[in-house]
Order: C-alpha cells, then sequence, then structure tokens
C-alpha cells in the first residue's frame, strides 16, 4: 500500500450529556444552546440562544464560543476557539457546574467489543505523522524492510505484528512474538479486535483506525507532560507527601523542580515516573494517561537517579553495549546495536572517554554516561534525580547546559535538584514548599521577585521559618498560576476519584538471551574488580594450607575433627564472601534495568551461575590443597559411594555453594554495603556452633532444630560420613548419627544441601521482588 499524504477528514466522534449522546459526522457542523433547533440542546438559563458550535477542521474538531453570556470552559478555562478530541470534558455557562459534555471515540458495535477498554482521555489529537487506506488483507508490522509497514525503531522486532482484516470488516491487531510487546490502548495483548479510535501501539509509534483509515503518530521526543492534582499521603491518610500539585509543561521543555528537604521532590519524580502512582489525580503523557498506559509507555520515560546506573568496572563503551544488548530486541544486529551507541556517545561528547573504565571518570562525566545509557532507546521524557550532587560548580553548570541541550534536541526533560546555580538555563520552574504544595511554577528568573527575596538562601529559610504562611495560597491568587498553568494548560481534566493502580510490565520475552548478555557483564565486571581477583584466589589457597598443616600425612584421632572443621569454615567463608556484597551494590542499577524489562530470574540467576562456577573452582581448590596426598583413613579406604577425596570434594563444594546462596540472601536483605561485612562475620561464627563440632547437637531441643537450617551442619555431616569420623575419633562430638559412614546418612546430608541452596535461592528472589516498587512486581 502507498502512504498518501494526510487527509484532511477529522475523526467521527460521539458527544455525550446529561440528556443524551449525538454521533458527530465529520461532514458538517454541530450547533450547540438553548435553542431548541440546535443539534445539541441544553436547557439551562447559563446557556446562551446560540451558544457554541463544533466544527470538523483540518482533520480535527475544533469548539468555538459564539461570543455566548456565560462562556464556554474547558479544563477549567474560559475558551474561545478550542481543538477537542475523545476524552475532552466540556462545561457551558460556569467552570464548575454548568451543563457537562463529554466526547468519546465512536465505539464498535456492541457484539463486536474491543478487547482492552480505553480510559477516560486517549488523546487530544496531533496531526498524524502519515494516513495509509485501511487494508482488505493481513498487513504485516516490523522492523524489515519485508514488512507490508515498515517502522524504523529499534524497540520494534523484525517481525512485530499483524494486523488482520476480516470478512466482516472488523480488524485484529496479532503480536508476532515481539521483544518489547505490542499494545492496544496502553495495555500488553498477544491478539486483539480492535475498532476506531483504538490505538495499536509498537514501539514509539501508535496507530489509530479513524473512518477507513490508518493514522499513523510516530513519537519523536516533541511531546507535553500535564500533571493534574496528584496527592500522594502516607500513614493511613495521617501525612501529605504531594498536596494537590498540577502543572503543565511543554515541548522541548526544560524543568527544574526545587524545594527544602522534605517538600515532596523526590515523591514527585516517583509519581511522575509511575514507580509509586499517585493516591489522587493522574499524569497525562501527550494526552495519553500515564498510568492506565504505563506498560506501553514505560519505554519513552528515560530516568536517571542519584546514584550512577551502570557498572563503573567496564569501560564507558562496554557498559553502554551491554546496556543496549538487554534493552533491544534479540534479533537486533550487532552492528545495528554498535551504530546506536556510537550515536549516544557523540551527542553527549564521549568519543574521547569511550575507552576509560567508568569509575576513573569525573562526577560529571559519569552522569554523562548514566544520560547516554538512558537515550539508547531515544525516550521522550527524560528525568534526573540531583545530577549535579556533590559536583564543583563547573561541573554542574556543564551538566545543565547538557541538558538544556537534550531539550533543545527535542525532548522533555524534568530535573530535581537541590543546586540553584544554574537555573537560569531552564525554561521553567517548579518550586515545592514543606508538605507538597507548589509554591510557585513558572520562569526561573521570577522566582525570587515573587517570594520577595534577593538570594535563594533567603527563600529556603523562609520556607522553613515561616511554616504557617500559606505558600500555595499566595501563589494560586497570582497572575503567575493564571497565565503559567491555568491558561496554558491544554489537555482538558481527566477527573478520576480514589488511587489508580498501574498496570504491571510485560514479562520479559527473551530470557535465554538476557541472562546471555548478564552472565557476559557480570564475568568482566568480577574480571575487573582487582580486589575481589585477589580474595577469590587468595582465600581457597590460605584455607587449604590451615587444613593440611593440621591434617599432616594422614587424618588421626586427634587431627580428623579439627581438619574437616576447617574445610567446613573454609568453603562456608569462600561462598558467602563471594556474594554477601553482590546484590546491595547494584540494587540502583537493577530497579532502573527492571523498569524497562530486565527478567528478574535472568538477573539472579546470572549470580548464581557466574557465583556458583568460581565457588565450586574455589571449593575444589580448597580441597586439593587441604588433602590431596592425605592419608584419610575411610573403612578399608572407601567413601561411602565414590573415592573418599572425591566424596569430600562434593560435599564442600556443595556447602560452599550453598553459603553463596545464604550470602545473596542477606545481600538481597540489607540495604548499605556497609553492613556485610559484620554480617559475614556473625554469619561465620553461627555455622561454626551449629556445624557439630564444637556442641553436641543431636536430641537437644531447640539448638537441633536451628542446626537444620545452618549449611556447615550437613556439609560437616557429609565429610564425616565419608571417613567414618566416629571410627577415626571416637567420642561424644563424633556419635553424631549425621556423622554416620552410611549411604543414607550421605545422601541426606547431600541433599539437605541441594534443598536449603533451592529455598536460599527462592528466598533471594522473593526479597529481589519485595523491594521492587509496585509497578515491577
Amino acid at each position: 500500500m502507498v502512504e498518501r499524504p494526510i487527509a484532511s477528514k477529522a475523526p467521527e466522534l460521539v458527544l455525550e450529556t446529561e440528556t443524551g449522546a449525538t454521533v458527530m459526522n465529520p461532514e458538517r457542523d454541530y450547533s450547540v444552546g438553548r435553542d431548541p433547533l440546535s443539534d445539541i440542546v441544553l436547557d439551562d438559563d447559563r446557556v446562551s440562544w446560540h451558544h457554541a458550535v463544533l466544527r470538523p477542521v483540518a482533520g480535527q474538531w475544533t469548539l468555538e464560543d459564539e461570543d455566548s453570556a456565560n462562556g464556554t470552559y474547558a479544563g477549567g478555562r474560559r475558551i474561545h476557539e478550542f481543538g477537542v478530541g475523545p476524552g475532552s470534558v466540556i462545561r457551558f455557562g460556569n467552570p464548575t457546574d454548568g451543563p457537562r459534555a463529554v466526547l468519546v471515540g465512536l465505539s464498535r458495535p456492541a457484539d463486536r467489543p474491543s478487547a482492552v477498554s480505553r480510559p477516560a482521555l486517549t488523546h487530544i489529537f496531533r496531526q498524524p505523522t502519515y494516513v495509509r487506506p485501511l487494508p482488505h488483507k493481513t498487513i504485516r508490522i516490523g522492523r524489515d524492510e519485508d514488512n507490508d509497514l515498515v517502522v524504523d525503531d529499534l524497540l520494534v522486532s523484525r517481525r512485530h505484528a499483524e494486523l488482520r482484516a476480516h470478512m466482516d470488516g472488523t480488524y485484529e491487531i496479532v503480536d508476532l512474538g515481539s521483544h518489547n510487546g505490542t499494545y492496544l490502548n496502553g495495555q500488553l495483548v498477544t491478539s486483539a479486535l480492535i475498532g476506531t479510535g483504538d490505538i495499536v501501539g509498537v514501539g514509539h509509534s501508535d496507530f489509530c483506525l479513524v473512518g477507513d483509515e490508518l493514522q499513523a503518530y510516530v513519537d519523536t521526543g516533541e511531546i507535553t507532560l500535564d500533571v493534574q492534582d496528584l496527592t500522594v499521603v502516607v500513614d493511613q491518610g495521617r501525612r501529605t507527601l504531594l498536596d494537590d500539585v498540577s502543572f503543565p509543561v511543554g515541548e522541548k521543555c526544560l524543568l527544574a523542580v526545587v524545594g527544602p528537604s522534605g517538600a515532596g521532590k523526590s515523591t514527585l519524580l516517583n509519581a511522575l515516573t509511575g514507580q509509586r502512582p499517585a493516591d489522587h489525580g493522574t499524569v497525562l503523557y501527550d494526552g495519553r494517561d500515564l498510568y492506565h498506559d504505563f506498560a506501553e509507555l514505560r519505554y519513552r520515560i528515560g530516568l536517571v537517579p542519584q546514584d550512577d546506573i551502570l557498572h563503573t568496572q567496564l569501560t564507558v563503551r562496554g557498559a553502554l553495549t551491554y546496556a543496549a544488548e538487554l534493552r533491544f530486541p534479540q534479533d537486533t544486529a550487532k552492528a545495528e546495536r554498535l551504530a546506536r551507541v556510537d550515536e549516544v556517545i557523540g551527542e553527549l561528547g564521549l568519543e574521547q572517554r569511550c575507552g576509560q573504565a567508568v569509575h576513573s571518570l569525573s562526577g560529571g562525566q559519569r552522569k554523562r554516561v548514566s544520560v547516554a545509557l538512558e537515550l539508547l532507546t531515544k525516550p521522550s521524557l527524560l528525568f534526573l534525580d540531583e545530577p549535579t550532587s556533590g559536583l564543583d560548580p563547573g561541573m554542574d553548570r556543564s551538566v545543565m547546559h547538557m541538558l538544556r541541550g537534550l531539550a533543545d534536541d527535542g525532548r522533555t526533560v524534568i530535573v530535581v535538584t537541590h543546586s540553584v546555580l544554574s537555573l537560569d538555563v531552564c525554561d521553567r520552574l517548579l518550586v515545592l514548599a514543606p508538605g507538597g504544595k507548589v509554591a510557585y511554577f513558572g520562569p526561573p528568573g521570577d522566582a525570587l521577585a515573587f517570594f520577595g527575596f534577593t538570594q535563594w538562601p533567603e527563600a529556603f529559610e523562609a520556607f522553613e521559618r515561616d511554616r504557617d504562611r500559606d505558600w500555595a495560597g499566595e501563589y494560586l491568587a497570582s497572575p503567575f498560576h493564571r497565565h503559567y498553568i491555568a491558561d496554558a494548560t491544554a489537555q482538558p481534566r481527566l477527573d478520576r476519584d480514589g488511587p489508580f493502580v498501574v498496570a504491571p510490565p510485560p514479562r520479559p520475552r527473551g530470557w535465554v538471551a538476557q541472562l546471555s548478555t548478564l552472565v557476559r557483564r557480570y564475568t568482566s565486571v568480577l574480571s575487573s574488580d582487582r580486589t575481589f581477583l585477589v580474595v577469590m584466589i587468595a582465600l581457597p589457597f590460605v584455607m587449604g594450607a590451615m587444613a593440611r598443616a593440621l591434617a599432616g600425612g594422614e587424618l588421626t584421632r586427634r587431627s580428623a575433627l579439627n581438619a574437616l572443621l576447617i574445610l567446613c569454615v573454609g568453603a562456608v567463608l569462600t561462598g558467602s564472601a563471594n556474594a554477601v556484597r553482590e546484590i546491595v551494590k547494584e540494587r540502583v542499577i537493577y530497579r532502573r534495568e527492571r523498569a524497562v524489562g530486565l527478567s528478574r530470574s535472568a538477573y539472579l540467576m546470572s549470580k548464581v551461575v557466574v557465583l556458583g562456577l568460581v565457588t565450586v573452582v574455589q571449593s575444589v581448590v580448597l580441597t586439593l590443597v587441604a588433602l590431596l596426598g592425605v592419608d584419610l583413613n575411610a573403612p578399608d579406604g572407601r567413601g561411602v559411594l565414590m573415592p573418599p577425596l572425591v566424596e569430600i570434594t562434593v560435599a564442600v563444594a556443595l556447602l560452599a555453594f550453598t553459603a553463596m546462596m545464604l550470602g545473596l540472601v542477606v545481600s538481597a536483605l540489607v540495604r548499605k554495603e556497609e553492613v556485610t561485612m559484620p554480617l559475614l562475620v556473625l554469619l561465620a561464627i553461627v555455622q561454626m556452633v551449629f556445624c557439630g563440632a564444637l556442641l553436641h547437637l543431636d536430641g537437644v531441643p531447640g539448638l537441633e532444630q536451628v542446626a537444620w537450617l545452618v549449611p556447615a551442619r550437613w556439609g560437616l555431616g557429609a565429610m564425616a560420613a565419608t571417613i567414618g569420623l566416629a571410627q577415626v575419633s571416637p567420642g561424644e562430638l563424633t556419635s553424631d548419627p549425621l556423622f554416620q559412614h552410611s549411604v543414607g546418612v550421605w545422601l541426606l546430608d547431600v541433599g539437605m544441601l541441594v534443598a536449603l541452596s533451592a529455598v536460599y535461592c527462592l528466598l533471594v528472589g522473593w526479597l529481589l521482588r519485595s523491594r521492587e516498587p509496585s509497578v515491577m512486581r
């Protein structure tokens, strides 16, 4: 099919009032008024005889007031001529309680309902990027040139979806197993019927059926954000973090959000990005309800947290390359990914730094790399949390000028900051007062004069000192509010009461590919960490040498238990030390990647695979250094099922692996990396106490049951069963039933280690999930 120029035909709409609904044909005008001959009759004294006219103009509907006495209102403000579309709410005669009319898209016949309902608001119609006739056959949508509808977007799979025409004149959208999914009215679908006004989302493109046309809207970045009445309360409604926050953000706008500590800046950021939806109010992304359509729109939102969202051991190019592998479809060619990486490196001026390790960069350069990572997917809306924190004034200004350039290139950029040094480069400034209230919104240069101060420190001191001053009330009554919020808000209000549950993102596709990328990246990170490498290599040799010194040439009555205890402690320290920092130090990175499609299980398995392999190799080295060539004095010189040295090696490896899984539990449980080392010491002590070499545990109520949960109890038991410790070193401690030289006992010990590993793995997954924002669960 051949694309043609944009048609001037407006969409068919339905105008709903309290007295009924009118289907509006785009071939004619519709009059509104008290006159009984009007097309839409409103019997209210506040409505003029001839009040307004709805006209189809240039592909959309326009509402024009006919110089009515009491006015026509949209979005709470009086209008004379205003573009309207599905979801527009209009009041006649009074902005609050005048007769109300709502425009909705023309729905499909009742016997063929849409598979996914739309929110109350979908779009204030922009001009389509292009229009083509609706097909009478199946057309395939994708990135490859052989598709019927080619979408040049790396978020789109090569063969992404099909639009199928049915014999009865209806249409169906079918996903073809795409990487990032196909969406209908913001919700992920595999197949669904679609009709007039429904929005099909594929990557950065939306397709809408209007009459006999397929209209395409490509999100190139020039979008608006409309924040409406955001309210966030906690502690069962006793404390308000955001209080009725509203403001518009235009295309190519750089907005700075400032305010004293505790004013709700971070809460606002979480509400705007969908991580913690507001309890009341909504966020409109170019006219679409961000909360309702979050599963689709999340790919168009970039978020740079205060902490670095990349592995600092990697080079700049390496970090960006791995990120591109995770965010783009599996069928994206390596050359395509590398080309996009080179593009963002050039855009942010990182050409001279691309081969440098991230940790060796200055603070400002690291922030540029974090921004570059987010720009890989070409987000239209970019949020930054304290990007200049800890930077000197020169770097502060450099970062802000970088953001100014990103906005000028066609993005909407919102930066939360404590710094007021470079506010002059911003288009708009939002000042939040304590309690999460809007104290000012407008040009940065007018803010201090509005507050009546000459320096920002004075203003922030006043916020803390004058707690009873009605900062929000003063702004609400000012011309600034009327000009920069009331008169500047283009979108109609979306009336919604109560909290809105954000639809969760889709289940990530390409699990094996994600696991492969994560394993390779994690291996690169560990191999670049010299401290980890030194400890990893030295620890099994040191612990093995200590065990060998105790064992001497053979395991005797005096040396056997102590040698096995050292092996047990060595395995526990080896495994847990490998893992105890590995999740907590990546928490910020994990949360950001999880928000853009990272599989939780793939992330966890990458840790298990890499750390597990390292731990098992260390365990083999530890055991061989300690016992190779030593007479183990096993009964008849044999183990239970295999040669004694092999059985002990298996037991030590399983014990170290289980301890590694326990270390991951600790790492997922704590909030700060600094507390992991004291916990590692505590972990080692608990293992020693409850392993059975220091205390008699069998038959002791309480202690015996606690010891069941301690890996060292079963690891020492398996080693003791192999050599028949009760015969080699008779005594009260060695008479433990778990130390008996029998097949059943050895398999029980080994089996419990496997079971504990599985339990710890499930526990880590649960802890990862519980620490995620609810939208990611």
